[in-house]
């Protein structure tokens, strides 16, 4: 009986980041608080380049295209703009996990930094200058600052959340 406890636990952990990650880019989840001040973040970012880095296996490429082409219909833009940011995303997490030896927190959060502000920077020049789009600037320099803030916090709870013996 124990052993099926563990197990149905284990498999829900296997799934819990891809489920999170569909719920995120299927709602736009994104907290806002008030007009005067805004606070938001991208939890597709985190959730991407932590699993991305820390266990590749757990969600795959393709379902992380699939959940970009999602979050483009989802905000309106044009298809396939948020799979390549995302696998834009997966390139620098990959980039870490083979150049790193000793894993720590502070060096996956610099590098999780150069990659939502590249990710960021080129999704604004796509939009903006290809498609026209307007761009709040000061909305996406908040959305960068709270998402690489709250990456420590998803961090801590994703490695809680790891499945037994991964």
């Amino acid at each position: 009986m124990v052993q099926k406890k563990i197990n149905l636990k284990n498999k829900f952990l296997k799934y819990f980041p891809l489920i999170l990650l569909y719920f995120s880019v299927l709602n736009e989840f994104d907290i806002d608080v008030s007009n005067d001040w805004l606070i938001s973040f991208n939890l597709p970012f985190i959730i991407i380049f932590y699993w991305s880095l820390k266990d590749p296996d757990q969600i795959g490429n393709g379902l992380i295209f699939i959940s970009g082409i999602l979050n483009d219909v989802t905000l309106g833009y044009p298809i396939g703009i948020s799979s390549f940011i995302y696998l834009t995303i997966i390139a620098f997490a990959a980039y870490l996990r083979n150049i790193t030896l000793r894993p720590n927190i502070y060096k996956d959060s610099v590098v999780f930094l150069v990659a939502i502000l590249f990710a960021n920077s080129v999704n604004a020049l796509i939009l903006g200058f290809i498609f026209s789009i307007e761009i709040n600037f000061f909305e996406i320099i908040t959305n960068i600052t709270f998402t690489y803030v709250l990456y420590f916090l998803f961090a801590k709870i994703f490695n809680y959340l790891k499945p037994v013996g991964a």
